[in-house]
């Protein structure tokens, strides 16, 4: 299974903020949409990943203020990013070694989407119930033995 597998069930739906826009608004867009991760994009590029992590800990630098700090301060600048062609085995390893929950999916310089840890466990867990339910299907139909048979 491959990264593009799990955004064509995901859909398309993007959620961007720049890196010059007030923190508050981007908490408040995360908020209204129920969603843990925005992507930073300047001039079309993808320059960082603002996730409820880095607004957490701009939070604790504030003294439990959002107060007036841009986007810019509290992202994370280096965000790891994969490709729509990347096998799942290798995106669990690197959510699991970088701790990173959300992942954007770029082909080349174009942001092609994001991916949460959850999109990638619900993946794996609905790719593990089909083949459990088509296993059970071949062992229902497993074809009985032929009586006149030698063995």
């Amino acid at each position: 299974m491959k990264v593009s597998d799990i955004l064509r069930v995901k859909g398309n739906t993007l959620y961007t903020v720049t890196p010059d826009e007030p923190l508050a608004d981007a908490v408040t867009t995360m908020a209204d949409k129920d969603i843990g991760s925005l992507v930073v994009m300047e001039h079309g590029d993808l320059v960082g990943m603002l996730t409820f992590r880095e607004v957490i800990a701009a939070i604790v630098r504030n003294g439990g203020q959002i107060g007036g700090s841009l986007v810019r301060k509290a992202m994370d600048d280096a965000p790891v990013t994969c490709t729509a062609e990347t096998d799942l085995d290798e995106i669990r390893r690197i959510m699991l070694d970088r701790h990173a929950r959300y992942m954007p999916v770029m082909d080349q310089r174009m942001l092609m989407g994001v991916i949460s840890f959850y999109d990638v466990a619900k993946a794996v867990v609905d790719s593990q119930n089909f083949e459990n339910k088509m296993l059970k299907a071949y062992i229902r139909d497993w074809p009985a033995e032929d009586e006149g048979s030698a063995s």
